[in-house]
């Protein structure tokens, strides 16, 4: 029996994690992961001819939060079998059940299905969007979002963060705001950038018109969505920081601009606090486009 691919689709509170990457003594998503996997499938973690190791459409940082992020393992197909035991269903749900059941709660696994040829979680990546939700001085605070959302006691100028967000979009090098990978660049393409409120909507709406004006729990949150085709490290948490410095009026569009402008990391462009932003959707091409999507990807950039 072969080796197949799966795809893992999950969402993760990342309050409780140092980010996504294993490491060797702290509590990362991917380590707690891959510890459940070699539990459920009883292969010892130095097996080296079943490593069950998990690649990820994009790596968040401590403290990020994902509501749809994608994976992919290669797994034996004899060891996969083993995950039915006395159910029956086909593998992959049984692997899902088994992890849903096995992970901690800050963890959820919403599927997993057989790969399509050529597909790699991150390669093959077409975009990725992320929202950054802030609660300012205009939001009706809702201390359950807490854990998700950054706290501004500041009134925010939105025209002109917008005009600072609209710099952004097309190819850019965003030096200013990204840290590159080893042998990588900060070069990326973003394809929408912009902040807007969420209204507030009666809770209830039937015959009689709005009856309650209870405002649903993200009502009145200023929200930022960006989608790329891919991030480099810490880039939209500093694209957020840049924006908010210039929505509170400590910086003007124009130093905005000169940092696209001019790709040079410094002090001012660092990353804001991590628990506004959550990664919401990882989207791919066709089936028959995967693998050609992933060998143009790996190519390095330039502008």
């Amino acid at each position: 029996m072969g080796v197949m691919r799966l795809r893992i689709d999950l969402a993760y509170d990342g309050g409780g994690f140092f980010g996504w990457a294993k490491q060797p003594t702290i509590r990362t998503v991917q380590g707690e992961i891959e510890r459940v996997l070699h539990t459920i499938t009883r292969v010892p973690v130095d097996d080296p001819a079943e490593p069950l190791r998990l690649t990820v459409a994009g790596r968040t940082d401590t403290g990020v939060h994902a509501s749809h992020q994608v994976c992919h393992l290669d797994i034996g197909e004899e060891t996969l079998s083993r995950c039915v035991g006395h159910m029956s269903v086909p593998p992959t749900v049984a692997l899902k059940h088994r992890l849903q059941r096995m992970l901690p709660a800050d963890i959820t696994i919403h599927d997993v299905t057989v790969a399509p040829s050529g597909f790699d979680a991150r390669f093959s990546a077409l975009e990725r969007t992320y929202v950054y939700r802030v609660a300012d001085r205009a939001s009706e605070v809702d201390p359950r979002l807490r854990g998700f959302v950054l706290h501004l006691d500041a009134d925010l100028d939105v025209a002109a963060m917008n005009e600072a967000a609209a710099m952004t979009i097309g190819l850019h090098d965003f030096g200013s705001f990204a840290t590159p990978n080893p042998g990588g660049t900060t070069i990326r393409e973003v394809k929408t950038a912009y902040w807007r409120r969420i209204p507030t909507r009666p809770l209830v709406v039937d015959g009689m018109g709005e009856r309650y004006r209870t405002p649903a729990a993200e009502s009145d949150l200023l929200c930022f969505t960006i989608v790329a085709d891919a991030f480099a490290r810490n880039m939209v948490r500093s694209l957020v920081g840049g924006c908010i410095q210039v929505g509170m009026g400590k910086r003007s569009t124009d130093w905005f601009r000169e940092k696209m402008a001019v790709p040079l990391r410094e002090s001012s462009t660092g990353p804001i606090a991590p628990q506004g932003l959550t990664l919401e959707h990882v989207a791919y091409p066709a089936d028959d486009e995967l693998a050609e999507r992933a060998e143009r990807i790996r190519a390095k950039r330039t502008l």
